[in-house]
């Protein structure tokens, strides 16, 4: 899940991630207590708005010896506060939720974790997305460090009226028919700069992320190098796919998250967003004047792809491993991933939600009616596998998305991109 700030995250000196990486947290029999009557005290840190605060009561009621004491903070916040404690070997919770997009620089450290396949995991692998699944174990495939909560898979939010105004269709179906192709979706956004002169996507970055973001090899190998220069890299046509669009003239400068952005969102400054099934939520609660003209298609299956979710995970420290790993197996369960996504917008990585009455009739009034919680589902069993993100992903992505904003700025292409690549590879290498 993605908190409403930029997906910045603040990463801790490299000497930190080094002494993460080399602590050794020794065997440990994995406990059964909270079995029974046996009272449980746990700790669960999680970040964001998740309203797990009200499963953890209803948890509580139904499991009267359990007591958890829930904390949430910003995503940046939470993750090094995780690492600093995991890093100490002291002051880590008995549960840990672990957005995607931070979930590599912890999986550096194995040992600090709880094998989710010790303690009944394998009982309900087959309950969820198998690519969310397996992007939850280690390379070999045999060590479990979270199970699987929300995801993000994406699709192509655009305004009903500024595509009428440019002369194309409106409804979701003929939309996912035209707009088919990378090629049909430069030609769509073409149509809108000359016919309402507004841009077609709202800026470089989201066109840029509509190749990168199916990519499952993007900045960093397994063995941490840079890969993005070489032969064939999905970075680079992912680049150079957004200055084709910036040439074209169809690419704002609204930057997500900022006031313009916002308000471009609103009053319809721009076409379409390649946005997450979160947006969603976001977007009912801050965009008001916009209610109504927004519709949501499948986008091309070249751009099907991931953006945000999450796992929750058991450092070894806990005393109560069993008992954690049975709380949040019932946290996690369908039943309760429906709730997630009623009350906060958590879009399921379980498939059997899909197929529940009060998910298929869930019907959006700021999307005109239309029920798109059917899109994202189709979405999200479109998209082919989880990305290798790497511990230094942030750190390089952003040096490209400088390189690309330059660009945006009228710096030459090439000369940025073997600048971002350079600098890449500098950073990695300190």
């Amino acid at each position: 899940m993605k908190s409403k700030k930029k997906w910045l995250a603040s990463g801790l000196s490299l000497a930190l991630a080094f002494s993460l990486a080399a602590c050794s947290g020794g065997e440990k029999e994995s406990s059964s207590e909270g079995e029974g009557n046996e009272k449980v005290e746990l700790n669960f840190w999680a970040f964001g708005a998740t309203g797990y605060e009200d499963l953890v009561k209803e948890y509580q009621e139904e499991n009267p010896n359990v007591t958890i004491k829930f904390k949430s903070s910003e995503t940046a916040e939470h993750h090094d506060a995780l690492f600093t404690a995991l890093s100490a070997g002291s002051g880590a919770p008995d549960i840990a939720m672990l957005e995607v997009d931070q979930f590599d620089r912890f999986k550096a450290a194995q040992d600090r974790f709880e094998n989710l396949y010790d303690l009944g995991a394998k009982d309900v692998q087959d309950q969820y997305l198998d690519w969310k699944w397996n992007a939850g174990e280690n390379a070999e495939g045999d060590f479990l460090f979270g199970l699987p909560t929300d995801i993000g898979p994406k699709a192509l939010y655009y305004r009903s009226d500024v595509f009428e105004e440019a002369g194309l269709p409106t409804e979701p179906a003929e939309v996912e028919a035209l707009i088919n192709t990378p090629e049909a979706f430069k030609e769509a956004g073409l149509q809108v700069k000359e016919k309402t002169g507004k841009p077609f996507v709202d800026s470089i970055e989201m066109a840029y992320r509509a190749y990168l973001d199916p990519a499952v090899e993007s900045y960093l190998n397994p063995e941490g190098e840079v890969i993005i220069d070489k032969e064939g890299s999905a970075v680079k046509k992912a680049y150079d796919y957004a200055v084709e669009l910036n040439e074209a003239g169809i690419v704002g400068k609204f930057e997500m998250w900022s006031p313009e952005w916002s308000n471009a969102v609103n009053t319809g400054e721009f076409a379409a967003e390649l946005g997450a099934g979160w947006l969603k939520g976001w977007m009912e609660g801050n965009a008001p004047d916009a209610s109504g003209n927004f519709r949501v298609a499948t986008l091309p299956t070249e751009f099907a792809a991931n953006w945000g979710g999450s796992y929750i995970a058991i450092p070894s420290e806990t005393e109560n491993a069993q008992a954690a790993y049975d709380f949040v197996e019932w946290l996690v369960s369908p039943e309760n991933q429906l709730k997630s996504f009623q009350s906060n917008g958590l879009f399921p990585s379980a498939p059997a939600v899909y197929e529940m009455e009060e998910f298929t009739a869930n019907e959006d009034e700021f999307f005109g009616g239309q029920v798109t919680s059917e899109v994202f589902a189709k979405a999200a069993q479109d998209i082919d596998g989880a990305v290798f993100k790497g511990e230094k992903y942030f750190p390089v992505h952003n040096e490209v998305l400088n390189a690309l904003k330059n660009v945006q700025e009228g710096a030459d292409p090439e000369k940025e991109w073997e600048a971002a690549v350079k600098r890449s590879k500098d950073l990695v290498s300190r």
